[in-house]
């Protein structure tokens, strides 16, 4: 009699318990939201993934055979202490399998990883080449960044070059659509386009900042002309920025240490100044482009020293 009781007990414990899994999946599982995360505490998490960025832009080693070197660029980023690389889409119809590649062997060592795409005004006809495989569909673009990026976390972020050269395309309705529609399959993924100084004004911050996770900032002393030489203005020009965006919105300092197209080249001193004011004012240093220990031994002795004092902070 007593075995009976208690197997009648526990069939009842277990008919309830079923019964109460039943009722909740019924009515659209509504007490799942107590366990979801607002929109607000999601954007949080994806600044926060933002914030002490330490990382190298495009130029990555090759093979022979035209693929990116993915073992001898994570053994690179890894001497410098670099703690994120963006990974540049537009060199190669193989990036987006490379960066596939990249992605797992990065992640061993810890480094974070951002998808760089072109805007049209860096694709054909202007270019040379489209980013591929998706070419000019940023809809699509943003979707199987966020699909990528379920499978691969260390992808934390997608960026487009030179967003602001571009707004006609990137209009503030077309740039919900395409975040919201990503964010629903991964709402961990940032966006973090490329903004020029110019054309950061109250306007852009009104309209754009609030869709954004946060902002990739070249310095080119806009306020001053432009120019590749002075980098005294950087705290100035970050300030400013933050002064309209808010303190707390997350802006990488983006440094020249390539040549640019029209401004020309920079010094191994420009690239540790601009390097050392950007990571005292913004909250993320990129260092653009990826330096080659051997070709330009100089600035990339800057990036490793700079970059290795500050990987401990």
């Amino acid at each position: 009699m007593i075995h009976r009781a208690n197997t009648s007990s526990r069939f009842a414990l277990f008919s309830n318990l079923a019964a109460s899994l039943l009722l909740i999946f019924a009515s659209g599982c509504a007490t799942c939201k107590f366990f979801s995360k607002s929109p607000e505490q999601e954007r949080a998490d994806r600044q926060d993934q933002l914030r002490g960025t330490l990382a190298t832009y495009c130029s990555a080693p090759h093979l022979p055979d035209g693929r990116v070197d993915v073992e001898k660029l994570v053994k690179e980023l890894v001497d410098v202490h670099a703690n994120t690389y963006s990974f540049c889409i537009h060199t190669s119809s193989n990036d987006w399998d490379d960066l596939q590649l990249f992605l797992p062997l990065a992640r061993k060592q810890g480094i974070k990883v951002w998808g760089s795409i072109v805007p049209p005004s860096e694709s054909p006809p202007r270019a040379k080449l489209y980013a591929e495989p998706f070419k000019l569909d940023y809809d699509r673009w943003a979707i199987e960044f966020a699909k990528l990026s379920l499978r691969e976390t260390n992808l934390v972020a997608w960026s487009i070059d030179d967003f602001t050269h571009n707004l006609k395309v990137y209009t503030p309705v077309q740039v919900n659509q395409m975040l919201t529609a990503a964010r629903k399959v991964n709402p961990k993924l940032a966006f973090v386009p490329c903004c020029y100084y110019k054309a950061i004004t109250p306007q852009f911050v009104t309209n754009y900042c609030p869709l954004l996770d946060g902002l990739l900032f070249p310095y080119r002393d806009e306020s001053h002309g432009a120019n590749l030489k002075n980098p005294d203005n950087v705290e100035f020009e970050v300030n400013k920025i933050k002064e309209m965006t808010g303190y707390s919105y997350p802006v990488i300092f983006d440094v020249y240490a390539t040549k640019h197209s029209s401004l020309g080249s920079t010094t191994p001193d420009y690239v540790e100044t601009a390097m050392t004011l950007g990571h005292r004012s913004a909250d993320g240093v990129m260092v653009y482009c990826h330096q080659d220990p051997q070709l330009n031994r100089e600035k990339h002795g800057v990036v490793k020293r700079l970059f290795t004092g500050w990987a401990g902070e």
